[in-house]
C-alpha cells in the first residue's frame, strides 16, 4: 500500500557508493494498475522487465514487507541476477491462529477498501511515541494508503496473506549472500519469522531492531541503512551492474 517515497530516509546515504533503483510496485504510486490476477509471479515479472529495460544485469535486492517476499521470489527465479539480499520486515510461515487474522485483514480490505482499519494498521506500524510526535509522517503515510485503488490494494494484500507459503523452505534453495532484518515489536513479520526465513537459507544472518514496529524504516531509518552497508561492506560483495 506504500510507495517508493518510503526509501527517501535511505536513499541518499545508500547511493553514495552505489546506484539505486526505487521503484513502485504495480499497482502502486506511478506503477500501472493491476492486471489479472495478483500473484508473486506477477511482481517480479515486473521486476524482471524493469531489471531488462534498464540492462542491469545483477543487483543487490533489497525488499521491505511484501517487496521482502518478491526478492526471495526472485532469487528462486533468476539466481544469476542477484547478488545479495536484505529482506525487511518481512513475513514467513505463520501459526494457524495468525494466518486466520491476516486473511480476515485481506477481507476487510476487500470490502471496506484501503480506508479499512485504517488507524489500527497505523497503530500496528509505528510506536505510540512516533505517532504523537510526528503527526505530519503518520498522515502522509496515511495517505499513500488511502490513494491506493481499492481492488489492486485488496489484491496486493490478498498476495501478503496468502504469497508466503511458496517461500517456505524455497525450491530451489536460495543460496546468495543474505541479511534479514525486522523490529522487535513487529507482530505481522516476527522476530521469529526472520530467524525462520534465516534458517532456510544458508549463511543467512539476521538483525533484529529494538524497540520499533513494521514501519521503522520510515521512524529511524539511519538504523536500516547502516544494517544494510555494514552487510553489504562485511561481505565484500563485488556486484556489476550493468
Amino acid at each position: 500500500g506504500l510507495t517508493r517515497a518510503m526509501w527517501d530516509g535511505q536513499i541518499s546515504a545508500l547511493n553514495q557508493n552505489h546506484d539505486i533503483l526505487a521503484y513502485d510496485l504495480a499497482g502502486h504510486g506511478e506503477s500501472d494498475l493491476l492486471t489479472g490476477a495478483a500473484d508473486l509471479f506477477l511482481f517480479v515479472d515486473q521486476l524482471t522487465k524493469l531489471l531488462d529495460r534498464l540492462e542491469i544485469k545483477k543487483c543487490h535486492l533489497i525488499g521491505f514487507s511484501l517487496g521482502g517476499m518478491i526478492n526471495r521470489r526472485f532469487a528462486m527465479d533468476h539466481s544469476d541476477r542477484v547478488c545479495s539480499l536484505v529482506i525487511l520486515n518481512s513475513p514467513h510461515e505463520r501459526s494457524p491462529e495468525a494466518q486466520a487474522l491476516v486473511e480476515k485483514r485481506a477481507a476487510d480490505t476487500r470490502d471496506g477498501g484501503p480506508e479499512a482499519n485504517i488507524e489500527e494498521t497505523l497503530a500496528r506500524w509505528f510506536t505510540p511515541a512516533f505517532i504523537n510526535e510526528n503527526s505530519k509522517t503518520v498522515a502522509v503515510v496515511r495517505s499513500w494508503v488511502l490513494a491506493n485503488d481499492p481492488q489492486s490494494y485488496a489484491a496486493c494484500r490478498n498476495v501478503l496473506a496468502h504469497g508466503v507459503r511458496e517461500l517456505v523452505r524455497p525450491e530451489p534453495a536460495i543460496t546468495h549472500p543474505t541479511l534479514v532484518v525486522t523490529c522487535e515489536n513487529d507482530i505481522g513479520s516476527t522476530p521469529a519469522m526472520s530467524y525462520a526465513i534465516a534458517s532456510e537459507v544458508a549463511g543467512a544472518e539476521v538483525e533484529i531492531i529494538p524497540r520499533l514496529k513494521h514501519l521503522g524504516l520510515i521512524e529511524n531509518p539511519t538504523l536500516f541503512t547502516t544494517s544494510i552497508l555494514r552487510f553489504i561492506k562485511r561481505r565484500n560483495i563485488d556486484c556489476q551492474l550493468s
